[in-house]
């Protein structure tokens, strides 16, 4: 069963375990939660007249944040300014998280659901809808023969991708984490309105983002567990990558595909990608789960062959984040090993605000023909 039924029923239940009595008076009075003045404060309510504690934890702040019961039973608490960016929160009653009810912009992480809230900049920020031209979000089944099980992809077409028929594309496969799915890149990362504003901006050469689904439920469980990722390298080589091709006007070269993901996602782009050197060019890793030492003593035992094949090895991490540890070995690793490499060193936890960082940062680099 996917991650994001198991969160939703979760949401359910927490929904159905509140007074009949409170649900009722929650839909006769609208509750704006959260709402986001001008001056970048924002302002949470919660309507629970039971309650004997409301906390609201927010991710622009340290800590859980008290909030205040007025005679109506409505809890509420005013925070920032925040810094410009998408952020998660969560409620906190009386011990119990529960997530906004008047806030339908969800997270659904394993069973961590969190609500998500916006803060606009001045200026249109690198992952808003701009007017600017825009691609295309396609959605795909495709029966996986070497799973033999249904799968499913999205995929994004940069603007123009419908009426240019003479150009193959270049094309990146980005792996998702742990918790997520094959949407979420496009529903929290994205990473389609980051490709058509840098496109627009002349920023990198366009190309198609291939994200599939990265976990492998059906395979033995020697090769779904963490840090073994046969199932899901052989879907791609066998399945999504000819899939895709077959499908797309995608160029076949090895210098027109790179591999790129976050957390679980940017373990298996290491593995997958320097361990198919030719097929891959480009390999990117943001926030890492890093391979178990015999299987990255494999990846890496040959560094005249990366170094001559691989255009570019692409790390970021953020420093408080839990695998900020292992990244750095690994860096260190790479170095020693005299391995091309770039590595992105940032402030920031193990969250969806660094990676969306991380790809408009990355995009640009990639495809180049002097890179």
């Amino acid at each position: 069963m996917r991650f994001c039924r198991l969160g939703l029923t979760i949401l359910c239940m927490s929904i159905l375990c509140w007074p009949a009595s409170q649900l009722r008076a929650q839909m006769r009075q609208s509750i704006i939660s959260p709402e986001v003045h001008q001056d970048r404060r924002v302002t949470f309510r919660l309507r629970a007249p039971q309650a004997k504690q409301v906390e609201v934890e927010a991710g622009f702040v340290q800590g859980n944040q008290s909030m205040k019961k007025d005679e109506n039973g409505l809890w509420s608490i005013t925070l920032g300014p925040v810094k410009p960016d998408i952020y998660e929160y969560v409620f906190n009653v009386d011990g119990l998280p529960v997530v906004d009810p008047s806030n339908s912009w969800l997270k659904v992480w394993l069973q961590n659901s969190r609500n998500l809230v916006e803060i606009p900049g001045n200026g249109p920020m690198f992952y808003e809808e701009q007017q600017v031209p825009h691609g295309t979000l396609h959605i795909h089944k495709y029966q996986s023969k070497s799973l033999g099980v249904p799968r499913q992809l999205y995929l994004y077409t940069p603007p123009g991708y419908e009426t240019n028929q003479k150009t193959r594309y270049p094309a990146l496969y980005l792996f998702h984490g742990f918790g997520d799915t094959e949407d979420a890149w496009t529903g929290i990362g994205r990473a389609n309105l980051i490709m058509d504003n840098l496109i627009a901006g002349n920023k990198t050469k366009p190309f198609i983002i291939v994200m599939p689904y990265g976990h492998t439920p059906s395979s033995p469980p020697v090769m779904r567990s963490i840090g073994r990722y046969e199932a899901f390298e052989k879907d791609m080589i066998e399945d999504v990558i000819p899939y895709v091709q077959k499908c797309y006007r995608v160029s076949s070269e090895q210098k027109d595909r790179a591999i790129a993901g976050l957390s679980m996602g940017g373990g298996q782009s290491l593995t997958i990608g320097l361990g198919n050197l030719d097929l891959f060019g480009w390999v990117g890793a943001f926030s890492s789960a890093i391979p178990e030492q015999q299987n990255l003593d494999k990846l890496l035992a040959g560094p005249e062959s990366i170094n001559e094949k691989l255009k570019l090895l692409w790390i970021g991490c953020g420093r408080k984040d839990f695998l900020f540890e292992a990244n750095h070995k690994f860096l260190e690793r790479l170095k020693a090993e005299k391995i091309k490499h770039t590595s992105n060193i940032t402030d920031g936890a193990h969250e969806w605000r660094i990676w969306r960082n991380y790809l408009n940062e990355l995009a640009p680099l990639l495809f180049k023909q002097d890179q």
